[in-house]
């Protein structure tokens, strides 16, 4: 009785366990806490301090990666397909310039109202002398021609903002008299042109060129004809059949072969068989080099086998090659009087739509620099503007 009343009186005390569990609970997630949002605040403080500086070409380069739309995207329509190209200068190649110039609508009538227009393409070294001439020839008929010029990749030119030249330089490349790459100037300048779906005549020129009548004369003469001015001849002899090589046959054989002046004007159809042309043009890169002046046969000779109906086989170029030489006449100051002109445009005959017609030459060539003053002068009486 003693000993159990000796363990009664004996008092123990003792934490029940199951009340320490969710005290230490509290405690370790009270440290977690304190810690990551120690970690979180040195984590902001290190990004701020060493990295801001990033922070910015991050940003831009993701931009640049981005694609970035417009708020309002201009809804495909008809006027976005027809509108000509805003500038002449682009980045494609030629291979890519020929395919994109070749694609040509199946269905003839066209579903807008179109102004054709013709296409004057001017093939220089550099600076056009005449330009004065051609802004008094052009002033007033705006919206029914265009303007191309191929010049030498070095030449920066200088036309005002008032100019009917100013921007349109096309992308250029060297050309050589006599070689291929004059014909794949041209074939440039073509296929430049042909991107303005309302240029429906081409014209070639070079900076010695000048107009004989006014814009008027010149277009109705033009989009009256039935027929694309292109000469293209069979000349017996050395300087015509004596130029062909037997390597371009049988796609080229010397029963096909012509010559004619490289200066020519053709309608919209013929433009583009030159221009998406793969067949002629290997036969004479590689057989007609000098001398075999390929701009004298190339055109030529592939359209009188492929479009014969189609040309009226005589240039509207006036050239003089009577003081003989591998080079026409060059006229300056001294030539160019009321009598010159008269022996151009007076005593001659052609045919025009099958009918005879003493109008025969729209333009003339080469003038050289100092014969533009005297040009200036007789406009208005000779030449009609």
């Amino acid at each position: 009785m003693a000993l159990e009343e000796g363990k009664d009186s004996g008092v123990t005390f003792r934490i029940n366990p199951s009340r320490a569990f969710p005290l230490r609970l509290l405690q370790f997630s009270l440290v977690f806490l304190a810690l990551g949002l120690g970690f979180s605040v040195f984590s902001m403080y290190t990004t701020r301090y060493f990295k801001i500086q990033n922070v910015v070409p991050i940003a831009q380069t993701i931009l640049e990666q981005t694609p970035i739309k417009p708020c309002f995207e201009e809804p495909i329509s008809l006027e976005s397909w027809i509108r000509p190209p805003s500038k002449l200068m682009h980045t494609m190649n030629d291979s890519e310039l020929l395919w994109r110039a070749s694609l040509v609508p199946r269905i003839k009538s066209y579903p807008f109202k179109r102004v054709p227009k013709i296409a004057f393409m001017f093939l220089t070294k550099g600076p056009l002398p005449m330009a004065p001439l051609w802004e008094r020839f052009f002033k007033g008929n705006e919206g029914r021609y265009s303007i191309y010029i191929h010049s030498m990749p070095s030449y920066d030119p200088d036309f005002p903002p008032s100019s009917v030249f100013y921007k349109r330089q096309i992308p250029s490349q060297v050309a050589e008299w006599g070689r291929m790459s004059m014909c794949e100037a041209e074939r440039r300048l073509l296929a430049n042109a042909l991107l303005d779906i309302s240029n429906e005549w081409f014209i070639l020129l070079s900076e010695a060129c000048i107009p004989l009548n006014n814009f008027s004369i010149v277009y109705r003469y033009i989009s009256r004809s039935r027929y694309s001015f292109m000469g293209s001849f069979d000349e017996p002899g050395p300087y015509g059949r004596g130029r062909y090589n037997g390597n371009m046959a049988p796609v080229v054989n010397l029963t096909d072969w012509r010559k004619g002046s490289q200066w020519f004007e053709i309608n919209r159809v013929l433009a583009v068989k030159i221009v998406e042309d793969t067949t002629y043009y290997p036969k004479f890169e590689e057989f007609c080099r000098p001398a075999c002046y390929v701009d004298e046969h190339y055109f030529q000779t592939m359209l009188s086998i492929e479009t014969p109906h189609l040309l009226a086989n005589r240039s509207l170029t006036y050239v003089d090659w009577s003081r003989g030489g591998a080079h026409p006449a060059t006229f300056g100051k001294g030539d160019t009087d009321k009598d010159f002109f008269k022996k151009i445009t007076e005593g001659k005959t052609c045919l025009y739509n099958n009918q005879p017609t003493t109008l025969c030459f729209l333009f003339a060539r080469k003038f050289a620099p100092s014969a533009l003053e005297p040009l200036l002068e007789l406009a208005s009486d000779v030449l009609g503007f």
